[in-house]
């Protein structure tokens, strides 16, 4: 099915592909109208990391309150919306499906066009969103490359053109948010690790503790296993309490090196393919140290580094709704047979 959409079209976005049940409206790709997000943090924070099975169940609980949700807040109705959006993968299975099983009932019963989205090419919208609370959204300027640092994700993509992406760098094992909730439960700092190490890490001492930063030398790959490992064998012989370091200068430490991991390989990538600036997204880029520090080394290089508020760092709907526009624009409509797919890939280019 052709769509014709244009800058005042709204687009309905839902996402469920991991923890976060969201639904935005947005207007021509960009500008955010209405957003809501469930986060179930707390839920989870019990089992010390995301249970599949009761994500899966809470999206089923929330998913119609929040679509009804941001219907309100942008006080518009089923009919003045031009097309639904949705997350169809990579994620949590369960999660996907709760969320796509929605959006095809919304899709036969208003008659409004379904726009599967890849959630990794949603991550990078988030950067050229604007609406209220955003100061400056970041200037189309191609190519670009995007870094996406979550917990499900540490990947890089040469952005061509708004819905144009490929795939060029990722990681062999652990993603980076992955990487820090382990930390954090090895450090009994809690759930979600994230911001749990970087509040320890204040007043920490970044270079006490001897850590590696893997380098695969291959392409533009990460790899954190082995850097979560050192942790371990630092840490676990005696004992936290007895390790002979601080725990401050613990999550300093480990923190820094994932930082160091990332800014080197986005570095060594933009270098490669020419980019004009560099967009990072996902939930670990709320981090302040990664943003001081790829800001710096991209300033170096004489580079922009733009990081969306923090917000919309962590997975939303809005974003959804912004890469299903310009799914839109390029593709028409999806099947209504759509299916979820928990390891979607973006397309590859080999380096």
């Amino acid at each position: 099915m052709s769509l014709s959409l244009n800058s005042e079209s709204l687009v309905l976005g839902i996402e469920t592909s991991c923890d976060e049940t969201a639904a935005a409206i947005v207007r021509g790709g960009t500008e955010i109208v209405s957003n809501a997000v469930a986060s179930q943090d707390e839920l989870h924070a019990h089992f010390g990391g995301i249970v599949p099975e009761v994500a899966s169940r809470r999206h089923a609980e929330l998913i119609t309150a929040i679509v009804q949700e941001t219907l309100v807040q942008a006080g518009v109705g089923w009919g003045d919306l031009a097309a639904l959006a949705v997350t169809r993968g990579p994620g949590l299975v369960g999660s996907l499906l709760v969320g796509v099983s929605a959006a095809k009932g919304y899709a036969l019963t208003t008659g409004l066009p379904l726009l599967g989205v890849n959630h990794i090419a949603a991550h990078m919208t988030s950067s050229f969103l604007t609406g209220e609370g955003i100061d400056a959204p970041a200037a189309e300027e191609f190519p670009a490359l995007g870094v996406v640092a979550s917990g499900g994700h540490s990947d890089l993509v040469l952005i061509e053109e708004m819905g144009s992406y490929q795939l060029v760098g990722w990681t062999r094992d652990d993603a980076a948010g992955e990487a820090l909730d382990k930390a954090a439960r090895l450090l009994e700092l809690g759930y979600p690790g994230g911001p749990a190490i970087e509040r320890a890490a204040v007043g920490g001492d970044p270079t006490a503790v001897p850590l590696p930063r893997p380098d695969t030398k291959t392409g533009f790959e990460f790899s954190f296993a082995g850097l979560k490992t050192a942790l371990v064998r630092t840490v676990e012989p005696a004992g936290l309490a007895e390790c002979g370091y601080s725990l401050a200068d613990l999550a300093a430490s480990y923190q820094q090196a994932i930082v160091d991991c990332l800014v080197r390989e986005a570095m060594q990538a933009a270098v490669h393919f020419g980019v004009r600036q560099i967009l990072v997204g996902g939930g670990v880029a709320a981090n302040t140290l990664l943003r001081e520090d790829m800001a710096a080394a991209a300033g170096a290089k004489g580079l922009g580094a733009h990081f969306p508020p923090r917000w919309l760092c962590t997975d939303n709907a809005a974003m959804v709704a912004a890469a299903g526009y310009y799914v839109g624009l390029a593709e028409g409509a999806s099947d209504l047979a759509m299916e979820v797919d928990s390891a979607l890939q973006l397309p590859i280019y080999i380096v």
